[in-house]
């Protein structure tokens, strides 16, 4: 035994075989080693042998003696991993022979029985869903839940505060800040919801389908199933070693997260320019210009916008690896863990990234309010009072408000500021009481519908908001 991760690369083809002569050609090496990034997965490869590890023991399969052993050295390699103090050899190609090859240093030969009843196909599909399920989904359920406090929070302070809603970017209807901001709480509670659906489907446990055939030892899956919180073993040993769906899944919830992420760093761009001036961000999420003094840019937003291409390129790279692969593993499967390592990354910086930029953005009330009005946005509720004060059929009423948008256009005016003798001279039956509808705090209040922008409305959705995404 020696204190250090000593195994000879140029012995490395023995952990693999002993019907090679030669180890791999330094080309070989290259290509085919993945240490360099399946490192990332050593806490679920020393979980997975520990689980399995205790199996073979109560099973019968190895003696309890090097089953201690066993034990013990995966503890120490841990330690030293996590204390930086483990040397990762290239040469030995990936995770799983790293810790082989060190357990083997620390305990001698009592590490090859670890290897019994399992191959390195159901070990890294064990390992990698291991840390989809308790990273991935993890990291990206907990960084959604906070982007969502942070959205109902400023939709909690900007209950009753007007801005112009928007479709095709040209003014529409008046709305509330704080329904807009509902509007993202939702789109980012599909997304945890399918975090939620890859978690049931994910957790099914490969360890224990060894190569692709399964095992003449008298294995006891749910057993290890259950040390590694999975619900059931896998049913189905082919397709347990070549699935990668669960990656697959992960990468889709990533681009449609990220897409909802883009389309909100989209509007803040947008909102914090100087022609809108609806938003304003701090020196933590802007930077200025090398040569206009005068610019504050909100890089952060769009580098978030961007970030969706290389999420999405993930997703592309991942399917495209796995499309036209016969069963069951092949080396091509490979090329699973860098995608869903960088999409990880990237995707959780960027909902860190928003996260900040919602709670510390400053809203302009007034800015907003003034091009609430904009755009001719009560026109709607102009022909919904035609229509409910007149008995007017809404197709006649659109006609008399195009007309009545039209008048108010040539005289450079708003509809409320029209007279009421012009707009008696479209439609005679039209009364004062019209005005009482043309202002946009008017339009806003009347749209009490389930779901609609009217304060009180707004109010009760942010309380069971809270409630559906925060308890």
């Amino acid at each position: 035994m020696t204190d250090q991760n000593s195994a000879d690369p140029k012995n490395a083809n023995a952990l693999w075989g002993g019907r090679f002569d030669a180890g791999p050609s330094a080309i070989m090496e290259e290509i085919n080693a993945s240490i360099g990034f399946d490192k990332r997965l050593y806490a679920q490869d020393i979980q997975g042998s520990r689980a399995h590890c205790a199996m073979l023991v109560r099973q019968g399969i190895i003696a309890a003696e090097d089953g201690d052993k066993i034990a013990q050295g995966l503890d120490r390699i841990l330690q030293e991993i996590e204390s930086g103090q483990f040397t990762f050899s290239t040469a030995l190609e990936d995770i799983h022979m790293n810790v082989e090859s060190r357990l083997r240093d620390l305990i001698g030969p009592a590490a090859g029985r670890l290897h019994t009843a399992r191959s390195r196909n159901d070990q890294v599909a064990t390992d990698f869903k291991l840390w989809v399920r308790d990273v991935a989904l993890t990291d990206l359920e907990a960084g959604l839940r906070g982007l969502q406090e942070a959205l109902i929070d400023q939709a909690e302070k900007h209950v009753a505060t007007i801005m112009p809603g928007f479709t095709h970017l040209q003014a529409a209807q008046p709305v509330t800040f704080g329904h807009h901001m509902l509007a993202y709480v939702e789109m980012f509670g599909r997304d945890r919801g399918r975090i939620a659906d890859c978690r049931v489907r994910i957790n099914e446990n490969p360890l224990g389908s060894a190569a692709l055939a399964g095992t003449p030892y008298p294995i006891d899956r749910h057993m290890t199933a259950s040390a590694l919180g999975f619900d059931r073993p896998t049913a189905n040993s082919l397709d347990a070693v070549s699935d990668r769906d669960f990656a697959l899944e992960y990468l889709s919830a990533a681009s449609i997260t990220a897409m909802h992420l883009s389309r909100l760093a989209e509007e803040m761009v947008i909102w914090c320019s100087a022609q809108f001036k609806f938003i304003g961000m701090s020196d933590k999420f802007s930077t200025g210009s090398s040569i206009m003094p005068q610019k504050r840019n909100p890089d952060a937003a769009e580098l978030i916008r961007s970030k969706i291409g290389r999420i999405v390129g993930c997703f592309n790279g991942l399917m495209l690896s796995m499309k036209g692969l016969p069963l069951a593993y092949s080396k091509d499967m490979q090329e699973d863990k860098e995608p869903v390592f960088a999409a990880h990354d990237h995707l959780g910086l960027c909902v860190a990234a928003m996260t900040g930029m919602v709670a510390d953005m400053k809203v302009f009330t007034d800015r907003m309010r003034a091009a609430a009005g904009a755009g001719y946005t009560t026109a709607t509720d102009l022909a919904d009072w035609l229509v409910s004060e007149l008995g007017m059929p809404f197709r006649d009423a659109h006609h008399v408000v195009g007309a009545t948008v039209k008048l108010a256009e040539s005289k450079g005016c708003d509809l409320d500021q029209l007279p009421l003798a012009d707009l008696q001279a479209i439609e005679p039956k039209i009364t004062d009481a019209v005005y009482a509808v043309l202002t946009v705090e008017a339009s806003v209040a009347a749209r009490k519908s389930f779901g609609g922008t009217a304060p009180e409305r707004v109010a009760e959705a942010v309380k069971e908001a809270r409630k559906r995404f925060l308890k």
